[in-house]
């Protein structure tokens, strides 16, 4: 059989302990360490910053993320000076207002889930012994995204014109509010969203299609398993914010009556949509964190894990749990009792799956050899603290309690123990625990200890008095307070304690950036763990792993002493790059077996241009510029077409690739074998939930509101919306035939389908946007919910044409055959859930009205 015509793997696997234990000749050592070298060369000079290695968008987006930290906890510093005696007028209440609300949108948007997505694009790849992720431009679009939101949002605050209601941003207030700053928040932080949402896609994708061959799923590491649950609770969990997001600047841009109640709206369901993420959040912070733990605790026990598979059943119960606690922050919105019962149970038993993790750390500690270590002190901090934060959450999960306590310092102080807990402490940990994996350098244990006793002590000093600030009555967000109150003396406590972490946290970056020239390099395993990350080279290489290799057990650096030795002599699988590609291994999902020789993008400066494009698409609107905006959008689009027509999916040179071991691997691959299958997959999911968060939206108005529909209301035209549907559908049903025909070698068939869907859809989009042309959304919020479907149908139409019209290109001039598909497949996958979110669109708009 030819290369050409070869779809599977060939040759033997797994492989022998006869196979593995056959030494590599030193010149073919050189000769294809040489090869990879040149592969994996980093740019160089001014073009450094087009480079997309892990390695370096990693370093690039944790530092980035670490800035925007230290800036929210500036302005921490500064409320806290103004609330450190009563009556102050060192901060004026507009100004306090916009620190309060950049400190918190900061610390969750800015810092705390890029952090754990910088973090894992940095090491996740070594964890499997991989060269890279699977999308090496996205992980580098995603984070030139986050850089302009974050600059932009951030930025705000030196023209005095940022955001003010709060990092929740309820209405009235926010709706209300003039002036840019809540548009700031809504699509600054929207564009930041994209950028969360394609670093979820390419983790997920990472964890399930680029383990090394062998690592079933029950033995991949633990923090692979936390990346997998958060990236899935990511995907499902920002959805719904961004629909609110964009109900929102309809309202915001457009008068449309989302969120106002004198014309049938209701900001409760705001409230709904924000918590259903804002929840989930917390955990989307707090589970990366233990994931650092999981990892730290085995080695200084020198044991593998107590309990790894409760532990993985406790991540995944956690992060299902998390979606069912978000009405605990609605208590005192007037709900049913029988809600309130509900979520107040569910609250918490969300303390039993995370109680599992935290007993099975302290077996393992228990039945160890602990040697104690920096990390280490970092992880008892975060321990003793998470668990007090644990303990104020079960109080608050009481509704009563939390009626009294609503909205006080002791909501505040509950927060700050459980982020600080459950995200700083482990953070930084990990910072001590991987820097020698990073920089191949050590940070001072002496300037470690000094940092962890002055935040450690700062952070009691500062958050536990609040605490008592609270239950005296003290309300959250005033920038000043009466002496009469009594508040004087734990504010002035507090905010000594803030100024006691800001020095911890002077300390910590100091020893972080300090020059280190002159100390030696690590030895390559400092801590002697287990797990594959300490395979690394020293000094630093910028191929990821040597060779990827045949994986068995749970730690493999103590269960295998040749593992290494052998990773070094290219024993094992891509030991080499003979035609110059950076390459890595994509395997099967269950069991990680090998099935393609995947082809990985390099250095690029269209990922700075689409994401530069793509934030003027979001940051004019901000400023009412809107065909800016278009002009933007389209630049954008086309920097996006640009750089998929160019590098994915192209038919390769060498259908099969000697991928060492005796083994072939194909080189290409259409469908769920190919990791862009499976990211258009996981994406959808992430789109389905945003359109199911749309539609929730008019059944809530339905249910909640008496005047849904207003009586005597104008509906769509139904025939238009019928010959929408039916258009649409039609248009699904070709795309499937065009990837038919084009399988079974029937070009002509299939471009001639991909010439008819696209006509087909356009019809669908101008029969659905004539069918609702009556209605006027300004005016009621059934027609402004009905008009919001109808724009997210046509716009999700329009992505689908330009794909299939993409396809049809790649077809005429030889980028799409027959035996080179991918393309097809993975639009194919996206029409399927187009013309689901037709069907039911069409149903509400359609049908629905006749049945209320």
């Amino acid at each position: 059989m030819s290369d050409t015509t070869q779809t599977g793997p060939s040759g033997p696997y797994p492989p022998t302990e006869a196979m593995l234990a056959e030494p590599v000749p030193q010149d073919e050592q050189d000769r294809t360490a040489a090869e990879l070298r040149a592969a994996w060369e980093p740019p160089k000079g001014w073009r450094y910053f087009t480079a997309v290695n892990n390695s370096e968008v990693g370093l690039w987006y944790a530092l980035t993320a670490f800035g925007f930290m230290l800036l929210a906890g500036i302005l921490a510093l500064l409320m806290r000076v103004q609330l450190a005696v009563p009556g102050n007028d060192l901060i004026s209440a507009d100004r306090f207002n916009q620190f309060f609300t950049m400190h918190g949108s900061a610390m969750m948007f800015l810092f705390a889930v890029p952090m754990f997505e910088a973090i894992a694009i940095l090491i996740l790849p070594a964890f499997l012994g991989g060269r890279d992720m699977p999308f090496p431009r996205l992980s580098a679009f995603g984070f030139w995204c986050f850089v302009i939101g974050g600059v932009f949002v951030m930025g705000s605050l030196l023209f005095d014109a940022a955001p003010t209601a709060g990092w929740f941003m309820y209405p009235p207030l926010a709706t209300q509010d003039e002036g840019p700053g809540s548009d700031i928040w809504l699509l600054g932080l929207s564009f930041i969203e994209i950028a969360s949402i394609a670093a979820a896609v390419e983790l997920i994708v990472g964890v399930l299609k680029c383990r090394p061959p062998g690592m079933r799923v029950n033995i991949m590491p633990l923090y692979a398993w936390y990346v997998l649950v958060v990236g899935g609770m990511i995907l499902f969990a920002f959805p719904p914010l961004i629909a609110g997001d964009f109900l929102f600047e309809l309202e915001r841009s457009f008068d449309w009556p989302f969120f106002d109640p004198t014309r049938g709206g209701d900001p409760m369901l705001w409230q709904h949509l924000f918590w259903i993420f804002g929840h989930p959040e917390v955990y989307i912070v707090f589970l990366p964190s233990i994931a650092i733990a999981a990892m730290v605790i085995p080695t200084v026990a020198r044991r593998p894990i107590v309990g790894y598979s409760w532990i993985v059943l406790s991540a995944v119960g956690t992060g299902f749990l998390s979606f069912g606690l978000w009405v605990h922050h609605m208590f005192t919105t007037g709900l049913p009792n029988i809600s309130l019962g509900f979520f107040s149970a569910a609250s918490e038993a969300v303390v039993i799956p995370t109680g599992i993790q935290l007993f099975a750390f302290a077996a393992t500690l228990i039945v160890g050899r602990v040697k104690m270590s920096l990390p280490m002190l970092w992880i008892a901090g975060a321990l003793a603290i998470f668990i007090a934060g644990g303990l104020t959450g079960v109080m608050l999960a009481i509704a009563p309690f939390n009626w009294q306590v609503h909205d006080t310092y002791f909501i505040v102080a509950h927060l700050h123990y459980t982020l600080f807990g459950g995200m700083v402490f482990p953070v930084i940990a990990g910072v001590y625990y991987f820097f020698p994996f990073i920089r191949k350098k050590m940070l001072s244990e002496r300037l470690g200890r000094w940092a962890f006793w002055l935040i450690f002590t700062g952070f009691n000093v500062t958050f536990l008095p609040m605490h008592l600030t609270g239950l005296l009555g003290m309300p959250r967000r005033v920038f000043t307070y009466p002496e009469a109150a009594g508040w004087g003396l734990l504010n002035m406590i507090s905010t000594l304690g803030a100024f006691v972490i800001a020095a911890g946290f002077a300390v910590f970056v100091w020893d972080l950036l300090r020059p280190k020239g002159d100390q030696k390099q690590v030895p390559r395993n400092p801590w002697d763990a287990g797990t594959l990350e300490w395979s690394h080279n020293v000094p630093a290489e910028f191929w990821g792993a040597r060779s990827i290799p045949h994986i068995t057990s749970r730690y493999p650096l103590w269960d295998d002493p040749k593992l290494v030795e052998r990773m070094d002599a290219g024993r094992y699988y891509l030991p080499d790059s003979p035609h110059g590609h950076r390459e890595t291994l994509v395997t099967s999902v269950i069991d990680a077996s090998p099935e393609l020789a995947q082809r990985v993008t390099g250095p690029t400066w269209i990922t700075l241009w689409a994401a530069g494009f793509t934030g003027g698409a979001f940051i004019f609107p901000t400023f009412h510029m809107y065909v800016s905006a278009i002009v933007s959008g389209a630049f954008a689009v086309v920097c996006i077409l640009y750089w998929l027509w160019t590098s994915t999916a192209r038919p390769p040179e060498h259908g099969m690739r000697d991928a060492g071991l005796g083994l072939s691997l194909p080189t290409y691959a259409s469908g769920p074998k190919a990791v862009g299958w499976w990211a258009v997959w996981i994406t959808m999911l992430g789109d389905a939930t945003a359109f199911a968060s749309v539609v929730f939206g008019f059944f809530f108005y339905w249910t909640a509101k008496s005047d849904f529909p207003p009586e005597g209301a104008v509906h769509a035209a139904p025939v238009l919306v019928g010959l929408a549907v039916a258009a649409l559908a039609l248009s699904w049903a070709l795309t499937l035939g065009a990837r038919h025909w084009n399988g079974a070698g029937r070009l002509g068939a299939a471009r001639g389908a991909l010439v008819g869907a696209p006509l087909l859809a356009a019809g669908g989009c101008a029969a659905l946007i004539l069918s609702v042309q009556q209605l006027e959304p300004s005016s009621h919020v059934y027609p402004a919910i009905i008009w919001a479907l109808m724009i997210w149908v046509v716009a999700h139409a329009l992505v689908g044409i330009i794909m299939q019209l993409y396809c049809l290109a790649g077809s005429l001039t030889g980028k799409l055959t027959p035996r080179h598909d991918a393309d097809l497949w993975n639009i194919t996958l996206f029409w399927h859930f187009l013309c689901l979110t037709v069907l039911v669109a069409g149903a509400v708009i359609g049908l629905a009205p006749g049945v209320l």
